[in-house]
């Protein structure tokens, strides 16, 4: 099964955007990622058992670019969230706090976030995403929870 690339870009961009954004958070690298796993899905000829599946490659690839983009010499130049954060609307102002809250997370913490909570990924397909264990993003996604309710309960406090 292969979708037409501008069936799969119009259907998945965002979801890949996200998730690379959720690993390097940069917008500029974030789409860069996104570029190269659709230009990797372009010039493939894999065969896909289903639009999941697909999708969970595409993700992969532009998690595991991301990934590499965020390693190297330019990651050093980039724009921090805050400053995207100013580009950003968000419907409520308790969006922005929770975004606010995940983006201060470690990359590792982020990125289990983002595919449970705004994929709906299951842990067994983050962990294939992620090239990790069951157990490891079992444990990533509970300390992020647990991160996320102190950084969130502080900053209500605080008001």
């Amino acid at each position: 099964m292969r979708l037409p690339i501008e069936a799969a870009v119009e259907k998945y961009k965002q979801s890949l955007f996200a998730a690379a954004f959720a690993v390097c958070g940069n917008p500029d690298d974030s789409d860069d990622a996104v570029q190269e796993a659709f230009i990797k899905y372009y010039s493939s000829d894999k065969e896909f058992e289903s639009e999941e599946h697909l999708k969970a490659w595409l993700i992969r690839v532009a998690v595991n670019r991301a990934k590499d983009i965020s390693s190297s010499f330019w990651k050093r130049n980039r724009v921090s969230w805050e400053e995207y954060m100013e580009t950003v609307t968000f419907e409520a102002p308790e969006d922005s706090d929770l975004f606010s809250a995940v983006m201060k997370l470690d990359e590792k913490y982020r990125a289990v976030i983002h595919l449970y909570y705004y994929e709906d990924y299951q842990i067994k397909e983050i962990a294939e995403i992620l090239g990790s264990s069951e157990s490891a993003v079992k444990s990533r996604l509970s300390r992020a929870r647990k991160l996320l309710k102190i950084m969130l309960s502080e900053d209500w406090n605080d008001e």
